[in-house]
């Protein structure tokens, strides 16, 4: 069945095509559940409740652009509204940062330990790391998706990114003991 077949299919609510675009599309949006939450619990949960928003809301796609990246859209944004509730982002007293780069030496780190300390950084954290570095959208779109100001999207990553060198120094340094 072509995707344009599937999503009319979908559009009708037939369950059988709901469950080839679903078998069509996780993997690929699991990956980006992960990116945003902090275990694999919670990404299986966003995940799930990315997939009831598509179905909801596939009556709204036209056919125009690309469906994958319609999906991955309302995916990053379901992950986001958890986020936007709790209120992760309000910061009292903070400073704006410098910028930093995190600077990684040639030694290759394990794709898994990287996925490890960046889903262990604070929400607000994460989600701005993500956002930029990963997904390369601009302080200004992260902070109208985020619902905070530029500066402090920039201060956010400059964090994420001071606790992450830290991480991966700390598991050189251990490396280079062994």
């Amino acid at each position: 069945m072509i995707l344009q077949e599937l999503i009319e299919k979908c559009k009708q609510q037939d369950p059988k095509a709901q469950e080839a675009l679903y078998k069509k599309y996780s993997g690929v949006l699991f990956g980006i559940c992960l990116k945003y939450s902090p275990n694999r619990a919670e990404a299986e949960d966003n995940l799930q409740d990315a997939f009831i928003t598509i179905f909801g809301r596939i009556n709204q796609f036209q056919g125009k652009g690309s469906f994958e990246g319609w999906i991955k859209r309302i995916t990053v944004n379901t992950a986001l509204q958890k986020y936007r509730k709790k209120k992760v982002f309000d910061i009292s007293n903070d400073q704006q940062i410098e910028d930093t780069q995190v600077e990684v030496e040639d030694k290759q780190l394990p794709l898994d330990y990287l996925l490890k300390i960046i889903q262990e950084l604070p929400d607000r954290y994460r989600l701005v790391f993500n956002l930029y570095v990963l997904d390369g959208y601009s302080h200004k779109e992260i902070a109208e998706m985020l619902g905070i100001s530029d500066g402090t999207s920039k201060s956010n990553l400059a964090r994420a990114r001071m606790i992450l060198r830290t991480k991966i120094n700390n598991y050189n340094a251990t490396r280079n003991k062994g």
